[in-house]
């Protein structure tokens, strides 16, 4: 086995997302004004920075406020306004709007920006790399490292040029150790690492289950006619049953811009149900519908949302690092926003982080940074909002008549908080218990199917490569998941990477389209035996999103 190189940082990255790169920006920033040398690097999976983000997206500036307060002048690409907030209740032929008096606050987004948060993010990368920054696209984390005493101590890249059945090819790289008095992980929902650091360090002890969402997304260029930069459309109901949590978003651009997309509770518990289709389906609506017409879809994408909450957000410190943004889970579901809450986060890292390295201590636990947090205004925006995915586990009708109560008569300060214990991947009933569901054909026009959007997500694997989606199990997904859930995997999937096939002999049998995968999680959070675990590619590999 060939032996790593190493390279030490001050502080290593894991994720070019918002969360990690305003780690990086404000540790240099601090740097400058302490007139002291610190190095810092960023490690990212995707190709290019920016390549594997993908949200609605509209953005509360504040926490980009708090740490670039010129970004204006810097070129940074929030130049679509939020003009007018709609929120419709849709059934199968209908929509009934709710008036704006009647909205609670986290549905109002008067100061905000819609955004395309791949060029948001690719802009911070920039302002990384002006302040000294050492960014690295292409190179997954694909271990944590440990020093003698259990502290974390840095991460491994993986190998590159690896061959499926396990030899080295002509292409050949060994992956490279980063050792670092600090590791901050920034890898997103579900993050490979983060899931690790939760389990070995037990950080969600005494902590309702996380809840995770599945949400798809497409950008359309639509009739001129139908633009309305700057409008934000939110629904609720149709085609979603009633148990089922979810909405969609409708975020007009410039340039003739949409971006739409349905956002899924992965605490679902009908096996037949596809979120790729019931997205298909929602825009086929008489509401929707109008605004794609005459279009053309030119962007395809699916990513999971930790959507849990405050009452499910680990702890976020452990001996050596911490984690930040979507890692930890500080999406603010209510308000389906996360990036405000990944900058802030970095943010408040990076001032535990270089006050400890000031005083040098290394690879101890940085309590100063939840301190920081739990005193903060987003600890403030979460609290307010912490029972509202708790409410809607209860249904619809609870959860939209309990949130407008919670939000609008106690103004966010409930007395009580709400707890589960069932996580989303046991919600699954047995198919025989539930009806499946018809969906119907494509037209091509509006509707689509799996493939022909996974290729306008860019997606690209190397066929001859070890498949990153591995099974503990390779008997369950016929077995169990197949006899007893209809195989699920198939339709939870919105890039069409599961599918059950017949071998020679007529027996089923699970096939993995790794190259199809878009990197979204699903299959690691839903699969109900747990027996699915998602883990990184190649660096570099994965979808290779355009503004997304």
């Amino acid at each position: 086995m060939a032996e790593r190189e190493s390279m030490e940082y001050d502080v290593v990255i894991v994720g070019a997302g918002p969360a990690g790169l305003a780690t990086a920006i404000r540790l240099k920033q601090l740097a400058t004004q302490n007139n002291r040398e610190i190095s810092v690097c960023v490690l990212e999976k995707g190709s290019e920075v920016g390549a594997h983000t993908l949200s609605g997206a509209v953005v509360d500036p504040r926490a980009l406020n708090e740490l670039i307060p010129d970004w204006k002048e810097k070129g940074a690409p929030l130049d679509t306004p939020v003009t007018e907030d709609k929120f419709l209740f849709l059934n199968e032929k209908g929509a009934r709007a709710t008036p704006n008096w009647m909205l609670p606050g986290c549905f109002k987004n008067e100061g905000n920006y819609i955004v395309r948060l791949g060029f948001m993010v690719k802009w911070l990368g920039e302002q990384a790399e002006a302040l000294g920054v050492d960014v690295f696209p292409g190179f997954a984390a694909v271990e944590v490292l440990y020093n003698d005493a259990g502290a974390v101590r840095g991460v491994a890249t993986g190998d590159m040029g690896v061959a499926r059945d396990g030899t080295h090819t002509a292409n050949y790289q060994p992956g490279m150790e980063l050792h670092a008095r600090y590791t901050v992980f920034a890898e997103g929902s579900r993050g490979q690492l983060g899931r690790q650091l939760i389990e070995r360090f037990k950080l969600d002890e005494g902590k309702n289950p996380q809840s995770y969402a599945i949400g798809i997304k497409e950008l359309w260029e639509v009739d001129p006619s139908q633009s309305r930069p700057g409008q934000v459309v939110h629904t609720a109901g149709w085609p979603l049953d009633s148990d089922t949590y979810g909405g969609s978003f409708l975020y007009h651009l410039k340039d003739n811009l949409v971006a739409i997309g349905l956002v899924v509770g992965l605490d679902y518990a009908n096996p037949w149900l596809s979120p790729f289709e019931e997205f298909q389906r929602y825009k086929t609506h008489p509401a929707i519908r109008p605004v794609l017409e005459g279009g053309k879809r030119i962007g395809y994408g699916a990513r999971s949302l930790t959507a849990g909450g405050l009452l499910s957000l680990p702890k976020m410190t452990f001996p050596g690092g911490v984690m930040t943004g979507c890692e930890a889970g500080v999406l603010n579901a209510s308000r389906i926003k996360g990036s405000h809450a990944a900058i802030k986060t970095g943010s408040l890292a990076a001032d535990a982080i270089f006050e400890a390295i000031q005083a040098d201590r290394s690879h101890v636990e940085l309590l100063a940074y939840t301190a920081a947090f739990d005193t903060s205004w987003l600890h403030d925006e979460l609290n307010q909002s912490r029972n509202f995915k708790q409410w809607f586990k209860k249904g619809r009708t609870i959860g939209t008549l309990m949130t407008g109560i919670e939000q609008l008569v106690f103004r966010g300060k409930m007395p009580w908080s709400l707890r589960h214990s069932k996580p989303d991947y046991a919600s699954l009933k047995p198919a025989s218990e539930c009806a499946p569901i018809d969906y119907p054909k494509p037209d091509g026009k509006i509707t689509f199917d799996r493939l022909s959007s996974v290729y306008l997500s860019n997606t690209n694997h190397e066929e001859d490569e070890p498949i990153h989606l591995t099974l503990k199990d390779p008997t369950i997904p016929v077995g169990i998941n197949l006899a007893k859930y209809a195989g699920p995997e198939a339709r939870y999937c919105p890039a069409g990477v599961y599918e059950f096939v017949k071998t020679e002999e007529g027996e089923d049998r699970l096939q993995i389209n790794a190259q199809n995968c878009v990197h979204c999680k699903t299959c690691d959070i839903k699969d109900p035996t747990q027996n699915i675990v998602w883990v990184a590619p190649q660096g570099g590999e994965g979808p290779l999103y355009q503004g997304m």
